[in-house]
């Protein structure tokens, strides 16, 4: 099972760990926080092997015509899928069944599938197979010396995220949710390798499970989107909103079972991370449209869009935006801020790592919301979806960087549930910027220290532009 998990928004807790993604291997390897205070400092999780609408001509089946396309192959299909769930609740009931020499293997061989070094080289697949090879001489008398072996394991790469989470710290995870209606998903591949989102968890009492929601349901859309191709992450962000606000969600009950849609009040108390006001500047000459954007939470683009949109009927001419001691939050919620200022196909981040699905780059599809000069200003404490924001506005010619070098954030990281409950976190890649920096542990450099007057803002940002232009 894969986590998503958001960042720490909390400066008492800085520095910030990375910003991961959480999974469990599909098949068991059966016989064949390193800091607790970070998973307090969580603002969110969704759960996910992993970081299309559909069309209102052609709605879901009513559960009466949904039962009747179910063919005798799709029903060996629930009927083999049940039986794959049944064996991991067994094993979930009954951990002791996997050995503690079984449960170091486990751990060893995502290391060696997922693993990215971030330029310690500490790691090597040659290196790695003889870890494996000492761990097998080793005496495994009990879990806790598995454990205590798998964290050893970990401590030789190097790298100070990634680590082993004991059955509690791994349970505190998977339980907390930031869905607003009480569910965890997790992504179960089919068999064209296209993902389906299942409720992994469910809060007792809480909002979906007084719904009718169940452990096992397929969620298939929220308010009217489908989430065919969405990562649970993505679900999460559109789940998401204000407290005492309801929310519709398509659900499919187990394998095989009738759809259902329903209405689910959220629960979630999400506070505005936005704050704005329209300042003149060279005596009255000039109208500013200042914002200040304190973390990345569900209602972050939502309310910057408003905030642009206000100060563009006040008059605004330029914009400020400040990511001083923002220190993330969900980055999908970044990505999508700034797409609001970039031309259809300008990249917003790279992905590098060493499985495909984190080697991408992510692009805007659509026109810019404004396309006046923008000054982005940053800090010391300007972290992760922050740098992903500031990076793609800056290396697209959109705005300038003004302030201090940021803190440098920027890897990928998923935890993998072992099969006695416990789990490790993996470092599996890292974020790159248009102009491909590698934005972790370099950081991003402001182009002023202090504010500079706006025509020369305008100046530098029309050179970029044209040095781009020829370029491409």
């Amino acid at each position: 099972m894969r986590v998503f998990l958001c960042n720490s928004l909390s400066s008492s807790l800085f520095p910030p760990p990375p910003t991961p993604t959480v999974r469990r291997p599909q098949k068991p390897l059966l016989a064949t926080p390193q800091n607790p205070s970070f998973i307090r400092s969580l603002t969110g999780a969704a759960l996910s092997f992993n970081l299309l609408f559909f069309s209102p001509l052609s709605p879901f089946p009513p559960p009466s015509i949904a039962s009747d396309f179910t063919s005798s192959g799709s029903q060996l299909e629930c009927r083999e899928e049940d039986q794959r769930i049944e064996e991991e609740r067994r094993l979930e009931r009954a951990p002791e069944l996997v050995t503690n020499e079984e449960i170091v293997k486990e751990a060893w061989q995502i290391v060696n599938d997922s693993f990215l070094d971030t330029g310690r080289n500490r790691w090597s697949p040659e290196a790695w197979l003889q870890k494996k090879e000492d761990i097998i001489g080793t005496s495994l008398q009990t879990r806790s010396k598995a454990h205590d072996v798998i964290r050893r394991m970990l401590s030789t790469l190097g790298d100070p995220y990634t680590r082993f989470l004991s059955p509690s710290e791994f349970s505190k995870m998977a339980r907390y949710d930031m869905s607003g209606i009480g569910v965890n998903l997790r992504e179960i591949p089919d068999e064209n390798g296209e993902v389906k989102l299942k409720v992994l968890g469910l809060i007792l009492d809480g909002p979906a499970h007084a719904a009718g929601v169940r452990q096992g349901d397929e969620l298939l859309s929220v308010n009217g989107v489908n989430l065919k191709g969405k990562s649970a992450f993505e679900a999460l962000s559109i789940l998401q909103g204000p407290s005492d606000t309801s929310v519709n969600i398509t659900v499919k009950h187990g394998n095989c079972g009738p759809i259902q849609s329903v209405d689910v009040q959220r629960q979630l108390v999400a506070k505005t991370p936005v704050f704005y006001r329209l300042e003149q500047m060279d005596n009255g000459k000039t109208s500013v449209g200042y914002m200040r954007l304190k973390e990345f939470n569900a209602l972050a683009r939502k309310d910057l869009v408003t905030a642009m949109k206000r100060l563009q009927g006040m008059g605004a001419s330029f914009f400020i935006l400040d990511l001083r001691d923002n220190l993330g939050g969900l980055v999908q919620e970044g990505i999508e801020i700034a797409k609001l200022f970039l031309n259809e196909g300008e990249t917003v981040i790279y992905t590098a790592g060493r499985e495909t699905q984190n080697v991408k780059s992510i692009v805007a599809e659509t026109a810019p919301l404004i396309t006046t000069p923008v000054i982005v200003l940053v800090n010391k404490n300007t972290a992760s979806a922050s740098e992903i924001v500031a990076t793609a506005l800056h290396d697209n010619c959109r705005a300038i960087l003004v302030g201090e070098k940021t803190y440098g954030k920027g890897l990928i990281q998923s935890v993998f549930e072992l099969h006695d409950g416990s789990g490790v976190v993996v470092t599996v890649g890292k974020y790159v910027s248009p102009n491909h920096l590698d934005i972790n542990g370099n950081g991003i450099d402001p182009d002023y220290k202090k504010l500079p007057a706006w025509n020369e803002v305008v100046e530098r940002l029309s050179k970029c532009q044209k040095q781009q232009s020829k370029e491409t």
